[in-house]
């Protein structure tokens, strides 16, 4: 019987310690909250593959730059894009473009989250975008750059689908005529 004990407690303690190993290698990844008009959306950012990018975005969020911000394109079926307009679309003034880190293994799929840019792939500054579907041609290859994937969507993909089905059109092509917005940013973890 103590020999039993001894080992029962001896494997218990062991899944303990995997359990807690698992449990904090699973929240090493910076996590931010957007609050919107319509919800809110939680943000895992993948630090490991995008340091420089999630840098830069970890920075605009402590700043506050994104309070205020609107999502300003919005593409059923593609992507729903924000971080860098006002309610009235006045586009905010940015800090330097971050080097283009999107041959770093991650794919454009449905719900993760990436840098918008301009045709030079080291352009990205505040503007992301969140896949409303598997948008393979966005991906990096050999011959071309692509769009830095740089997180995901854990909570809150109803809300995103909900921006979609705003109505859209008055105020700008591709914006929602009532525009939603990011009220207020939480960096979760690790906490800020």
């Amino acid at each position: 019987m103590t020999i039993f004990r001894l080992i029962s407690t001896g494997l218990l303690c062991l899944l303990l310690a995997a359990s807690a190993w698992a449990a904090k290698d699973n929240t090493s990844n910076p996590v931010v909250e957007l609050k919107t008009d319509l919800g809110p959306i939680t943000l895992e950012l993948f630090a490991d593959k995008a340091p420089a990018t999630v840098a830069n975005f970890l920075q605009y969020c402590r700043d506050g730059f994104y309070n205020g911000t609107i999502f300003h394109r919005v593409i059923p079926g593609f992507v729903v894009q924000g971080g860098g307009l006002t309610f009235d679309f006045v586009k905010k003034e940015t800090r330097d473009p971050v080097i283009n880190e999107s041959s770093n293994g991650l794919r454009n799929r449905r719900g993760t989250v990436s840098m918008a840019r301009l045709p030079d792939p080291d352009s990205a500054t505040s503007q992301f975008f969140i896949n409303l579907g598997n948008n393979t041609h966005l991906d990096a290859a050999k011959d071309k750059p692509g769009y830095t994937v740089f997180g995901r969507v854990t909570s809150g993909m109803n809300v995103v689908t909900d921006i979609t089905r705003e109505p859209q059109g008055k105020m700008r092509e591709q914006a929602p005529d009532l525009p939603v917005r990011i009220l207020k940013v939480k960096i979760l973890s690790p906490a800020s």
